[in-house]
């Protein structure tokens, strides 16, 4: 059913050219919604450290992103998690249906879904995703500590994310198909210059091989046909290929609707305009020869600024009020979208948070309306030392919070353990190792969900929760992974609302043994009743239905 709400401007993701998009719809006073299917910040959370956006000499990818969508909101711009299946662009009103069956009414739309990771096509290339062909660093990068990764690219990532790598690789070889890299020598150079980086020119993969992990890598000469083919080293099980080879813009629900060109990107005009009265598109999806950071947000300032003299004209026309919002108050919001940044190291003992995060948690905490025990099973070890400082230092935040600690069981695989309990029951919310990084995203979320009013689930998707039989579900993680916070707190969020549901993140780097065991070399790795392993970014829905089928 059609909601009534008609907005100024709907911005259909929250990329770099999303969420300036909203920035300046936001100080425009338009009614702006921004809509997003996957993960706030888009391609640049995937990216270790910016080095080229102006103003910071460098600065980690996810931070900026997180900024930038702190900034939207304090211009009272709402971000909604929901993927668009369904575009309708005609006439002074737009409809925009999602993959929740809300249907979306707009005045005008800024199209900036972004585009994702283009894969190369090789033989073994899907066969062997999360076991050794993986696409972004932050989140897999660790993963490789100690062995081989070779870098598949010669564009911008492929260099700077080649110098990444080494910080746990023993040795990365980038394979470029051309005779140079095809970016700013500055950054080429981070690679060139590194000693535990090499380069080989004219090279493509031809194919990799393997049994449970990658073992074996096929590179063939470009221009002289010679094949080299390399092994896993002696002692390794496996190695890495990361791939760095462009993207593909996200416009495929968009072929037949708007003009785009022969690759799927869109055709716009100077103003950021389509070819469709009231509808703009910014960023990764539009025909242009730069795509960056800066360009991106240059093209969502422009398609606002369109959109907002567009808006104003057709109210103008329709003889409709021109509403001016009243600009809301900095404040700290709880959402699907919503991420609580940490910058603190993994490993210590004291001072975990800095006091822009404690303010920041203080404001969740504050809308607790239960006591919430974050219960210690401790195995007397050094990380269980940590998570005992971690959990001290945050239930000083709230008098809602307490401390419990009790010695972990012998039959507990993964320990230390925390686990949120509510009333003396254990709500199913678990946590093996220390949750922080952005890992403290799903803790903040969990305790917000068992102890608060919780985030919003769709009445038909709850009920299907509420109706599944005993789940037990692990989602391995990587603390640097900017995707793994959104899979734990949803199946987290799966837990809260069922008692036979539970929900155990894992930090990978603590225990090895699951990673072996069932060969997980990316994250994050979501395990339902001990079934096959589900790679990758999966949303509530997606998450619900998998553990449906595993229950049957």
């Amino acid at each position: 059913m059609a909601a009534e709400h008609i907005y100024d401007l709907i911005i259909v993701g929250a990329g770099p050219a999303g969420l300036t998009a909203g920035i300046y719809a936001g100080r425009a006073t338009l009614d702006t919604l921004i809509l997003e299917a996957d993960t706030v910040g888009g391609q640049v959370t995937t990216t270790s450290t910016v080095y080229n956006y102006p103003g910071n000499a460098a600065i980690d990818g996810t931070k900026l992103m997180n900024q930038m969508q702190q900034q939207t909101a304090d211009f009272g711009v709402k971000i909604q998690k929901d993927d668009i299946v369904k575009f309708d662009l005609d006439g002074d009103v737009k409809k925009l249906t999602g993959k929740s069956g809300t249907v979306y009414q707009t005045r005008s739309i800024i199209l900036a879904m972004g585009a994702s990771p283009r894969k190369v096509g090789f033989p073994g290339e899907a066969e062997f995703r999360g076991r050794g062909i993986a696409y972004c660093s932050t989140c897999d990068g660790e993963l490789f500590s100690g062995l081989q990764v070779f870098v598949v690219g010669g564009g911008y990532s492929a260099a700077e994310e080649a110098d990444y790598l080494t910080r746990f690789a023993k040795h990365v070889t980038v394979l470029v198909r051309g005779d140079h890299f095809k970016c700013a020598p500055l950054t080429a150079s981070r690679a060139l210059d590194n000693p535990k980086v090499s380069v080989m020119y004219h090279t493509e993969v031809k194919r990799v091989d393997g049994d449970q992990y990658l073992n074996s890598l096929t590179m063939v000469n470009n221009q002289t046909g010679e094949e080299t083919v390399y092994h896993v080293d002696d002692g390794d099980q496996t190695f890495g290929v990361f791939i760095y080879v462009g993207t593909q813009p996200a416009t495929e629900q968009l072929k037949g609707i708007v003009d785009l060109d022969e690759r799927g990107y869109i055709h716009v005009d100077q103003n950021g305009a389509t070819d469709l009265p009231g509808v703009y598109a910014a960023g990764d999806v539009i025909v242009k020869q730069l795509r960056q950071i800066i360009t991106a947000a240059a093209d969502g300032a422009v398609a606002a600024t369109s959109a907002e003299k567009y808006v104003t004209e057709q109210k103008q026309r329709l003889g409709i009020p021109v509403h001016v919002k009243k600009e809301v108050p900095k404040a700290a919001t709880v959402g699907q979208t919503s991420k609580v940044e940490s910058t603190q190291p993994a490993h210590h003992t004291g001072d975990w948070f800095t006091p822009d995060l404690v303010a920041q948690m203080q404001a969740v905490f504050g809308k607790l309306t239960k006591d919430v025990t974050l219960q210690l099973l401790d195995d007397d070890t050094e990380l269980s030392q940590e998570m005992d400082s971690f959990i001290g230092e945050m239930v000083k935040l709230s008098d809602h919070l307490k401390l419990q600690k009790t010695t972990a069981p012998d039959s507990l695989v993964y320990t230390p353990q925390l686990r949120l309990v509510v009333d003396g029951t254990d709500t199913g919310l678990h946590y093996a190792g220390v949750p922080t990084g952005h890992e403290l995203t799903s803790l903040i979320l969990g305790i917000y969900n068992v102890g608060g009013p919780g985030q919003s689930v769709e009445p038909a998707l709850a009920e299907r929760i509420k109706k599944l039989p005993s789940t037990d579900i692990k989602i391995g993680v990587s603390l640097t992974c900017h995707f793994c916070p959104d899979v734990v707190a949803a199946c987290q969020r799966m837990a809260s609302l069922n008692p036979r549901i539970t929900a155990t993140m894992i930090d990978l780097q603590h225990f090895p043994a699951l990673r072996k065991e069932r060969q997980i070399m990316s994250v994050p790795a979501t395990i339902i009743n001990d079934g096959p392993v589900i790679f990758g970014s999966q949303s509530l829905e997606e998450l619900v239905a998998a553990a449906e089928k595993a229950t049957e």
